[in-house]
């Protein structure tokens, strides 16, 4: 790894400028390696995860890879443009300028997570390389068929001295994080970030983290109830919850919670007659997790929770080594449950009911901040109440993570659910460097403003001037 990155630093300092030819020459070619690879992308998906629905590893990661680099292409040029300044008076009469260029950092590493383990690394990729910068990629242990595919594409695509991807296990990923990067991205847990930041922080490498959290869904009196519950379940169930994005937990009027529990089970069952040998439903990505997901709903039912098992064809879990798991809905979770106190990361929903919205947003802000929050209802002061008295990485509105899904909008946590954002316009800041730039007139400005000793009357007139 220490080699590949030499390697790849050498040829950068040596290429620069990097042109918009080049960038998007290598934009191009990321585009390449995912769309003309995408059966066998899907084929790897369904082999790590179990099984994988062919359709959402469509949407999810390979068309979700293939967006944000062709937006990347598009725009880069604007991207690329300097951007003046004004400077201060009266230096802009005199002749001064100021700029700001935007400059490739030089070797970026990315730590990619097993959920979405393509789009993980190609989102970020686009505004890697439409930055200028070349890239080493860490993939998932979780996903060690994915991983060997990229490795064996990527070297068909890219030079190694301008995309390397490197597999492996926690020590792998322990010696990568600790290298000399001019700028790393992580995406997984927030236990993982701190170890990551302390490995990072012995070379001052700046790191971008995108985590998670329990985003919560806030449904207020005015939300159509049908409507609301169909789009959590879609969210929620999709890659079985999988989904750093994926609705945590659910606070409801509590007038409204039975109505509620009704709908999220209608809409399930609508969506997912039958699980088990349903090629829309996605496995748990390992029995790790799967046993996770189990002792946690034991955990909630063994203190008091009221636990609904979302099996409308009946079917027996227990005897099948699918890991598939259907929707387990959770009324009545206490603060004591675990499903309450970690992220949940599957297809695991605690509903809990509120009084006053007061109420609902207090819930949320003694939480630790998340990466999303949703809310659903028609009551426009409402909304601006809890878009106003919380904070979280982003919000869909009448929906759930389609936030993520759009280009300009800066993506990142705050806080324990991350630092720093990506996607769009945003990534290419993230990944660049404004280098700012200025130009003095032909005028002797130290001389004129009296900052050459010794000190005078225009050394205090220019200092009552700067202080007002």
């Amino acid at each position: 790894m220490k080699n590949i990155l030499g390697l790849q630093r050498a040829t950068f300092m040596a290429e620069l400028p990097v042109s918009l030819a080049a960038r998007r020459n290598r934009l191009d070619r990321a585009i390449a390696m995912v769309a003309d690879n995408a059966a066998r992308f899907c084929d790897a998906l369904s082999e790590d995860f179990g099984h994988r629905s062919r359709e959402q590893s469509m949407i999810a990661d390979i068309a979700a890879s293939v967006g944000p680099l062709r937006h990347a292409r598009k725009h880069v040029a604007r991207w690329m443009r300097s951007e003046r300044k004004a400077t201060m008076f009266p230096l802009g009469l005199l002749g001064a300028r100021a700029w700001v260029e935007y400059q490739p950092k030089g070797v970026v590493g990315i730590i990619a997570p097993w959920n979405f383990p393509v789009n993980l690394v190609m989102s970020p990729l686009a505004g890697v390389l439409a930055a200028g910068n070349r890239a080493m990629v860490k993939t998932s242990e979780f996903t060690p068929v994915v991983a060997a595919l990229f490795e064996e594409l990527a070297a068909r695509y890219f030079a190694p001295e301008e995309v390397a991807f490197v597999g492996g296990g926690p020590e792998i990923g322990k010696a990568f994080a600790e290298l000399p990067f001019d700028h790393l991205l992580f995406t997984g847990a927030t236990g993982i970030a701190r170890h990551i930041l302390h490995a990072a922080a012995d070379n001052l490498v700046p790191v971008t983290l995108e985590l998670g959290g329990k985003s919560p869904v806030v449904l207020g009196r005015s939300a159509n109830i049908a409507q609301a519950t169909e789009r959590v379940v879609m969210g929620k169930m999709l890659n079985a919850g999988q989904i750093c994005l994926a609705p945590d937990y659910m606070l409801v009027p509590e007038e409204k919670e039975a109505e509620v529990v009704e709908g999220l089970t209608r809409a399930a069952a609508a969506m997912y007659p039958r699980l088990l040998d349903n090629p829309d439903y996605t496995a748990i990505i390992n029995d790790r997790h799967h046993a996770r997901l189990t002792e946690w709903i034991d955990d909630a039912r063994a203190k008091g929770a009221e636990v609904i098992a979302v099996n409308p064809a009946g079917e027996d879990f227990a005897a099948s080594n699918a890991r598939k798991l259907p929707l387990h809905i959770i009324r009545g979770a206490t603060d004591d449950m675990t499903v309450m106190q970690e992220e949940i990361f599957g297809p695991v929903l605690p509903v809990r009911s509120y009084q006053h919205i007061d109420d609902a947003i207090a819930e949320v802000n003694r939480r630790d901040r998340p990466l999303a929050l949703y809310y659903f209802g028609s009551d426009g002061n409402e909304r601006r109440r809890v878009l106003d008295r919380t904070i979280s990485g982003g919000v869909t509105l009448d929906d759930v993570i389609f936030h993520v899904s759009q280009e300009e909008l800066p993506f990142g946590g705050i806080g324990p659910s991350g630092t720093g954002a990506y996607h769009g316009e945003a990534g290419f800041r993230t990944f660049s460097h404004a280098r700012s730039i200025y130009k003095q007139p032909r005028i002797d400005v130290a001389k004129l403003a009296g900052m050459k000793p010794p000190y005078g009357k225009a050394t205090w007139a220019t200092i009552k001037r700067q202080m007002k």
